[in-house]
């Protein structure tokens, strides 16, 4: 496999959403990552995979909720999630694809 192929697994999808958003005004984005992904490894994914250059990143993990589906209870995958603050002048258009 490889090395590329490799930060796609740490990267999975850049997540779009209001508060996402709001913080791209200052020059943050957030992704979904692997749960079992690291902050050096995120760093390193997003360097290479977008040709910038990342000043910060922060992690959180979303405990996954019970929900009910059809009729019977399960539960929701936890969801880890990577905030990048890149350095300035670097930019990333998360609308485009990889």
């Amino acid at each position: 496999m490889s090395a590329k192929a490799d930060h796609y697994d740490v990267i999975r999808k850049p997540v779009i959403t209001e508060k996402a958003t709001n913080a791209g005004e200052s020059n943050a984005f957030v992704f979904e990552v692997a749960i079992d992904a690291n902050k050096p490894q995120i760093k390193e994914a997003v360097e290479t995979l977008f040709d910038v250059k990342v000043k910060a990143v922060n992690t959180t993990v979303t405990k996954g909720k019970t929900k009910r589906f059809r009729g019977r209870p399960g539960v929701r995958s936890d969801v880890k999630k990577a905030y990048v603050t890149l350095e300035a002048g670097n930019t990333i258009d998360v609308s485009t694809g990889l």
